[in-house]
């Protein structure tokens, strides 16, 4: 089989997983099932000797995080593209196509959502291999899951004929109502569709011209005029702004004529809302009693329930519950019935219009040097845990409304304070006065642990002016 270059969308906020996932971090970066996260675990399903390097398509915010993630599970990024602003899949998939289509036009290529769920990755790769064939004769093949229950929340497709191997596509179905999904599962010849399509660069950039062609001159544009940022490609703006936000079904699949699906029979999600996590998991360990539980929760006479705690410090017991699903994190706790799993989303616009934190932010902030979480905050004082990488470094800044005192808890700091650099290690302290120009480096092989004490009048992350950085960021860090 010809090498095929994954792109991988890592994009979207997730908001059916809240509070596990929200838009500060959302699902595709969680540990939601296996010992991986569903981004780590997408890339490992799409790497080995049949693929290339993977293509990325994030947005600013995730950048470092899927940089990361890959560097942790030993995987070599080939580009990790930055979209500007987000508009949908249409138009992140035509850059993929453009990108790789300047080196090899017949490349093959492989886009796949990276919040999705394969347990048998060899019976994928037969899938992928048996659609390879009908893409590299000008196809765009797409795959879709044999459905194994009437649902709602997905698309389907409608094949032309129930036979074996690849099929021709009669047509996209919009989410049914439960009636018609139960009517099109006993049918035999809908699948629900998966998002996920194979095709040659050439092949997507004609589909482009033909059913969509207002997306190609903005979109090569973007490329043009787009540029490297500490190994990113960040995707010029100004063109990029204007496209139309639209999802690659709308604007081409739909309307495209060259279209065959490959049926997948295996177990598949795209952990769509937390009766998914909820059925993946008896999926992987079968109970009687229907019940789900980690290693922070216990369910006493409970029946069909997911009960699951994401904070060390905060244990979930349910006793005598049916049909109900308990997700507990340090700063938020969903309570609900099995059957509104699709509704959680409504409780992230009801949090933000109350302007609660929760909605959005979790308590442990991400950045490319480590992570920080808020211990305590008042009026005028603020109670910091800082994680600093090995060899990571936060700007060189200062601050209009605050002063700092560090107290290095594990490992050792190298501190700057105007024209004083320190090291401090453990169990010792250093203070940053209002107004200092400082910096915070950890010069050591193991992650660095500090309390940060802060005290003034605003403490909010945007009272930062940054002097150097060496992520070239421009907001706080």
């Amino acid at each position: 089989m010809v090498k095929i270059t994954p792109v991988l969308m890592a994009g979207g906020s997730g908001t059916r997983l809240w509070p596990v996932s929200r838009k500060s971090f959302p699902k595709q970066f969680a540990q939601l099932i296996g010992d991986e996260t569903l981004f780590q675990a997408s890339a490992h399903r799409l790497s080995g000797p049949d693929f290339n390097d993977p293509v990325v398509m994030t947005n600013s915010d995730f950048r470092f995080i899927v940089a990361e993630q890959l560097e942790q599970a030993g995987i070599n990024p080939g580009q990790i593209m930055i979209e500007p602003v987000g508009r949908n899949t249409a138009p992140a998939i035509l850059a993929a196509a453009i990108m790789i289509a300047a080196k090899d036009p017949e490349a093959m290529v492989l886009v796949a959502p990276s919040d999705h769920v394969i347990p048998n990755v060899d019976a994928f790769l037969e899938a992928v291999r048996q659609g390879a064939t009908a893409a590299q004769q000008g196809r765009i093949v797409t795959f879709g899951i044999t459905p194994d229950r009437a649902e709602t929340g997905y698309g389907y497709l409608e094949l032309a004929s129930t036979g074996t191997g690849p099929q021709p596509l009669a047509r996209f179905v919009e989410k049914p109502d439960a009636e018609r999904a139960a009517a099109m599962v006993s049918e035999g010849n809908y699948l629900w569709n998966a998002g996920i399509f194979l095709f040659s660069a050439r092949a997507m950039i004609q589909a482009f011209r033909d059913h969509a062609p207002d997306y190609l001159d903005p979109v090569q544009a973007a490329l043009d005029d787009a540029h490297m940022d500490l190994g990113f490609l960040r995707l010029a703006k100004a063109p990029w702004q204007g496209l139309r936000d639209e999802s690659i079904d709308y604007a081409v699949m739909e309307k495209a004529d060259n279209l065959t699906v490959v049926r997948f029979s295996e177990r598949w999600s795209d952990l769509g809302g937390w009766d998914a996590v909820w059925r993946e998991a008896l999926g992987r360990a079968p109970s009687d009693d229907g019940v789900v539980t980690d290693g922070h929760s216990t369910a006493i006479d409970c029946r069909d329930v997911l009960l699951r705690s994401d904070s060390d410090d905060l244990e979930v017991v349910g006793i005598g519950l049916s049909d109900v699903m308990v997700v507990a994190t340090s700063d938020a706790v969903l309570v609900a019935d099995r059957s509104r799993a699709q509704d959680v989303r409504q409780a992230v616009v009801a949090l933000k219009k109350k302007s609660a934190k929760q909605a959005e932010a979790f308590p442990r902030d991400h950045r490319p040097w480590g992570w920080f979480e808020t211990l305590a905050l008042a009026d005028r004082f603020q109670v910091k845990r800082i994680v600093v990488k090995p060899g990571a470094a936060l700007s060189l800044q200062s601050h209009v409304h605050r002063s700092e005192h560090w107290i290095v808890v594990s490992g050792t700091a190298r501190v700057t304070v105007d024209d004083s650099v320190t090291l401090v290690t453990e169990n010792q302290s250093i203070y940053v006065p209002l107004g200092a120009v400082h910096r915070m480096e950890n010069p050591g092989k193991v992650p660095m642990v500090l309390i940060e004490v802060q005290t003034g009048s605003y403490l909010g992350e945007d009272d930062i002016i940054r002097y150097e950085d060496v992520y070239a960021r421009s907001s706080a860090d």
